[in-house]
């Protein structure tokens, strides 16, 4: 992208260690410049996590750049989030369509989103959500202690002394 650097604003390093620079800038390519010729604010933050170094562009001037990271950092989870619901919950098309059916149906995934999540967290087996997601499908109607399978989902359930089975005669 090219772009002129209009102001640079003094970034106090004792305060945000992850925050390296913040700058306004303008477009100058021909078509940018001429499609957008109003002010950006460019803000280049650090990444402990995964030790890259971000830049984020955005045209709201009021905000400050601690702001602009943390929206950008959030909205990247939200990203992730429903990602994980569309990977893992194989949700092929909605079955009401109107606005209300909509939101049952994405609260509904939601909830279970967040129910498997707290599984995993408490499970002593390192899951990966999408394997945790696949073995609980293949089960769902069998009767075992879901704490116990979660912690142990490799070894031989104990026999059961009770037969739950119907009997028809």
């Amino acid at each position: 992208m090219q772009y002129r650097v209009v102001a640079n604003h003094k970034v106090k390093r004792e305060d945000k260690a992850w925050l390296l620079d913040v700058k306004d800038v303008e477009l100058t390519g021909f078509y940018t410049q001429k499609h957008y010729p109003d002010l950006l604010r460019l803000v280049r933050v650090w990444d402990e996590k995964n030790q890259m170094e971000l830049t984020f562009l955005t045209n709201n001037l009021s905000w400050t750049a601690s702001t602009v990271a943390d929206l950008y950092k959030a909205r990247w989870d939200i990203e992730i989030f429903f990602k994980q619901i569309k990977q893992n919950l194989k949700i092929k098309s909605f079955i009401g369509t109107s606005e209300n059916a909509v939101m049952i149906q994405i609260w509904t995934a939601m909830i279970t989103m967040l129910l498997l999540t707290f599984l995993k967290s408490k499970a002593k087996f390192a899951w990966h959500l999408s394997g945790m997601i696949t073995f609980l499908r293949l089960n769902l109607f069998v009767k075992i202690n879901l704490w116990e399978w979660l912690d142990k989902p490799f070894d031989k359930p104990p026999e059961q002394s009770e037969n739950y089975q119907l009997k028809f005669f």
